[in-house]
């Protein structure tokens, strides 16, 4: 008698630039592992709207869509943030999560359902990027089962420290697989040829240089005119139930040198790390998606922060630190100048950051879970 199909969860319950992290493992794992009963839970259905865009360009997959309830709770979303409490949401949804032999989620918030009870799955975490912040790394990691690295940086910093060797698995950067696939030719929404700059704070107040600095470095480089702007912050910046106040932003709408974006699909999809030529934040891991081509890089430092020897910013030695906002056009175009003084940095910070190799990431990552849940490796 054929054994049931064993079942696994890829779970979204945060902003939707999480799903370029997982969606092409799922879709890897539906396709080679046909053993699997592999569905896609979200707790929006704008997540799923664009899981069924992805998946129409990527050419499609066996997997099942499954929005969570209960809808009462779908649809609360305090202040500016786009989906339900996450804790709220994995709460309510406890026997949902109980009746697979996995549960695959790139935020380690899903780590709650363990300590409430929930025994059954194998809890994997993917990551959501491959930054140097040390807020990542910490005790809730070893409570999965399975926990994915982007390169030979994240291992280290997590293993034995949070997680077990056999527990950590490197794969690579699946999100590079995902925008290749979904946007392989990205174009600048500029129509002249003037540099453009990508600024991108962080979301924490604590670290970012948005609360202190934002409005002036969009003024300065508007007002300058050497180069057109995008103001991409990270998307959890402005979709947060405290998010800062949008109305300053208004007076750019129509800039001819300036393009906001505060989380529309280009923000997520590294639309803008391509097609930028100078990287301009303080602590965004998408620092090392830009990197993937070396480019001229400058660093905010609003907080006055102590970072050398510091792991944390480990990326604030690919570019200039600047401890003031003064005259910050012509920093840019110090950086463009002397970009060749950062370059072997770039490059070793990228190939520490990442393990790329023939086989796709999304592969790799896919076969992991495969495999701890009893399969063959793939052929």
């Amino acid at each position: 008698m054929a054994q049931p199909a064993k079942k696994v969860c890829f779970l979204y319950i945060a902003q939707t630039h999480q799903i370029l992290h997982s969606l092409s493992i799922a879709i890897e794992l539906a396709r080679n592992w046909p053993q699997f009963q592999v569905d896609l839970a979200a707790t929006s259905p704008a997540h799923l709207d664009y899981i069924e865009e992805a998946l129409a360009k990527l050419g499609g997959a066996p997997v099942r869509p499954r929005l969570l309830g209960p809808r009462w709770l779908r649809e609360f979303h305090p202040g500016e943030a786009s989906t339900p409490p996450k804790a709220a949401m994995l709460l309510a949804n406890l026997r949902v999560f109980a009746g697979y032999d996995a549960v695959v989620a790139p935020e380690r918030t899903t780590a709650l359902i363990r300590r409430l009870g929930v025994k059954r799955p194998l809890l994997v975490y993917t990551q959501h990027g491959a930054g140097d912040r040390g807020g990542p790394f910490e005790p809730r990691l070893g409570v999965f089962d399975l926990v994915m690295a982007a390169g030979p940086k994240q291992r280290d910093r997590m293993v034995p420290a949070f997680v077990r060797p056999e527990n950590c698995a490197m794969v690579g950067y699946p999100k590079f697989d995902m925008v290749e696939a979904l946007s392989p030719h990205p174009r600048s929404p500029f129509a002249d040829d003037r540099p453009v700059v990508v600024y991108n704070p962080h979301f924490d107040p604590r670290l970012s240089s948005w609360p202190r600095w934002g409005l002036e470095v969009i003024e300065q480089i508007a007002d300058d005119g050497r180069f057109n702007l995008i103001f991409a912050p990270h998307v959890r910046l402005f979709d947060q139930p405290a998010a800062p106040d949008r109305t300053p932003l208004q007076r750019f709408e129509g800039h001819p040198r300036v393009h906001v974006d505060l989380g529309g699909p280009a923000a997520i999809d590294m639309t803008y790390t391509r097609v930028a030529d100078v990287y301009l934040g303080d602590v965004s891991s998408q620092i090392y998606e830009f990197l993937r081509t070396p480019r001229p890089a400058v660093f905010l430092n609003a907080h006055g922060v102590a970072w050398r020897g510091d792991e944390s910013y480990r990326h604030w030695l690919y570019g200039p630190v600047l401890d003031s906002v003064a005259g910050l056009p012509a920093a840019i175009a110090s950086a463009i100048a002397g970009h060749g003084d950062y370059i072997a940095e770039q490059q070793a910070g990228f190939a520490e950051s990442f393990d790329l190799q023939a086989r796709s990431s999304s592969l790799r990552a896919a076969e992991a879970i495969a495999v701890r849940l009893g399969a063959r490796p793939a052929p």
